[in-house]
């Protein structure tokens, strides 16, 4: 359902006195009213009171506050000022308040919810019970904020919105239907809606960046999450000029994502799935499918709520989502939606709820407020998985850190470091005669090795790597079973570091993703590192002891996840570190410390939680080779790796996170 004016009463929607001037349509008001409950309990007279008997949570502009509440002059003290969200912090929240004009019609005129909203803004979002805030950063409001667009009804939304501009908030408020003549564009001239919320006061706004010729448009630039965002308020309807300006403005600023708010774009079904309205469909084809930078838009006008993804021209997501509650009680309450937005968790956490009602105590909210305080459908809250960096790579890729100087990663007892950055052009093979030197000079080398019947291209160089390692290449391993097929690498026969027992701590590091085709069948157990040689010829006997595994092993489970699988010196059963299931298609750095006495396994510089607390000093050897890609059990090569492998460094000490290579 919507409220378009020129519907007519078999829609069910109200229509209005409006400004197109079609008259009284009291019918189709009371149709709505009495779909939603609320004819018989004061919806137009004093209010309908969240507490019952005592209706004066909502008898007008002067009474905005429940009963203790402070007064309008006291709230609007408080909030002066307090606009200062962490434009660097990891987590921000944008807020959208879809059509509030139920609450501001005619004589009936009820900003109370609107105001509970927006001292809810200027708090920050604040959790009463814990004290922390959703860092709020910018209010669009999604147009209808009147009903008929008459200038009572804007003398009393703009004292409301007068808070904000006293302390200084970031806003945006865009023209609805019902705030001007439906049948006409941005270029219609001087409405009350214009006069209220034109350029004038937009520039006054925290952010603003510039305005349509015509007033209609505005763009906002915040800054967030330590960069820069775009939010663009549109107008119900865009001309060509209107179109014009809003590609201009993204066209001006090439490198901002954009969240994009109007009146109307998409409608959603009973089952919340949304879909483009026809002049949604021309937006989409003339503003938003061919600007990439537009990930998120935002309309309110229609009800229910829904949402969708669609794909832009550049092949990327653009979510779509339809708010509007003035079809429930009290016309809404100013219920507001936060996008919470966590860049470390590649996250949007999506809610949707009434401040002015969560104001009331619990045991004071009458039945239909109770309803009311949190929407918790799927379509009102919700969670976007967004890989920030990846989704505006296209416009605004993040810098990429520099190469370093192998020199420069040689800290003190490295005893190994292997890089793959310029052994051969990206996607050639690495030949059996070719050699991988140990850049820490210690005479480490890799040497190719293969399984029977191994095809020349099962071990290529790539140009992919982690965005933290060192140097720019990797190795891309083709490892596969049934026969094991794959070629690897390995250290010489005489080199030193197969001599090695470290007795008084070690550091192993690794470079490593596993492709999106990894398949746990083929690929689990293989192992990135491992050393030759089996505990039963180590002579290991103890608890959980596998006489057949070797030695030493940095292997993928089937989950997959790391495990650190070694023979201590001294001890007759292994010391295993765990890690956590790891996701596809993405580069890791795992290390594992040992300080003399126990064992850590870091994935990412994090401790995982799976490290035993009991005693692991050193490493057996039976004085054979390491394997680099390469896993035998039994003593014969079992498993090859699937995946990519960059750079790899031991150090005969335990390094301190600062120390690692991401460091």
């Amino acid at each position: 359902m919507h409220d378009n004016e020129e519907s007519g009463p078999d829609c069910g929607c109200p229509r209005t006195v409006g400004l197109d001037g079609e008259g009284p349509a009291a019918a189709g008001r009371r149709r709505f009213l009495r779909g939603a409950g609320l004819l018989g309990v004061g919806v137009g007279s004093a209010g309908l009171g969240l507490l019952g008997a005592a209706p004066a949570q909502a008898a007008g502009p002067e009474a905005a506050g429940g009963p203790g509440a402070a007064s309008p002059k006291e709230r609007k003290d408080k909030g002066r000022g307090r606009w200062q969200p962490d434009p660097d912090a990891r987590r921000f929240t944008v807020v959208v308040m879809p059509d509030t004009q139920y609450l501001f019609d005619q004589d009936r005129l009820h900003p109370a919810p609107l105001e509970a909203s927006v001292r809810y803004v200027l708090d920050g979002g604040v959790n009463r019970e814990d004290g922390t805030d959703d860092n709020i950063v910018f209010l669009a409001h999604l147009g209808d904020v009147t009903e008929n667009g008459l200038p009572v009804e804007y003398a009393a939304a703009t004292k409301v919105f007068g808070l904000l501009d006293d302390a200084g908030a970031a806003y945006g408020v865009l023209a609805g239907n019902h705030d001007v003549r439906s049948s006409t564009d941005d270029r219609r001239g001087s409405t009350p809606y214009l006069e209220t919320f034109g350029p004038a006061r937009a520039a006054r706004t925290a952010g603003y960046h510039s305005s349509s010729p015509d007033g209609y448009n505005t763009c906002h630039v915040i800054r967030a999450g330590g960069r820069d965002w775009m939010l663009l308020s549109l107008d119900w309807r865009l001309s060509d000029a209107g179109f014009a300006w809003a590609d201009a403005v993204i066209a001006a600023n090439p490198k901002l994502p954009v969240i994009l708010t109007t009146h109307e774009l998409a409608y959603a079904d009973a089952d919340g799935r949304a879909e483009l309205s026809d002049y949604g469909r021309q937006l989409w084809d003339r503003l938003i499918s061919g600007n990439d930078q537009i990930f998120l838009t935002v309309n309110g006008h229609y009800w229910p709520p829904g949402r969708t993804v669609l794909k832009n021209k550049a092949g990327h997501d653009v979510h779509v989502h339809v708010a509007n509650y003035q079809d429930r009680y009290y016309g809404g309450a100013a219920m507001i939606r936060a996008y919470r937005f966590d860049l470390d968790r590649n996250t949007v956490d999506v809610s949707t709820f009434s401040p002015w009602i969560q104001e009331i105590a619990a045991e004071e909210r009458n039945a239909l407020a109770a309803q009311e305080v949190e929407l918790t459908s799927d379509v009102d809250r919700f969670s976007l998985a967004v890989d920030f960096d990846r989704r505006f790579a296209g416009f605004a890729p993040v810098p990429q850190r520099p190469a370093r100087r192998a020199d420069d990663l040689l800290v003190r007892d490295t005893v190994a470091y292997w890089r793959f950055d310029d052994g051969g052009g990206d996607g050639s093979a690495v030949s059996p005669q070719q050699v991988v030197k140990d850049l820490a000079g210690r005479g480490n080398d890799l040497l190719w090795q293969s399984a029977p019947g191994t095809p020349d291209s099962a071990l290529t160089w790539s140009s992919e790597h982690h965005p933290d390692q060192p140097g720019r290449g990797s190795l891309l391993f083709r490892g596969t079973r049934g026969p094991v097929r794959g070629a690897f690498l390995q250290t010489g026969p005489t080199a030193p570091l197969n001599r090695e027992t470290f007795e008084r701590g070690f550091t192993v590091e690794a470079f490593f993703k596993l492709p999106a085709d990894w398949d746990s069948a083929q690929s689990r157990w293989s192992a990135l590192l491992s050393r030759w040689g089996t505990s039963g010829e180590a002579g290991k006997a103890g608890p959980g002891a596998d006489a057949d595994e070797p030695v030493v092993t940095l292997s993928v489970s089937e989950a997959p996840a790391l495990q650190w699988c070694v023979y201590p010196l001294g001890q007759g059963g292994p010391s295993t570190c765990w890690g956590h299931q790891l996701p596809l298609d993405r580069w890791w750095h795992v290390a594992v410390v040992n300080d003399g006495k126990l064992s850590r396994m870091y994935v990412e510089g994090c401790e995982v939680a799976r490290n035993p607390a009991t005693p692991a000093v050193g490493l057996t050897t039976l004085g054979r080779p390491w394997m680099l890609g390469g896993y035998s059990y039994a003593g014969v090569l079992d498993k090859v790796f699937h995946g990519y492998i960059g750079d790899v460094r031991i150090v005969k000490r335990p390094l301190p996170v600062g120390e690692f290579m991401t460091a």
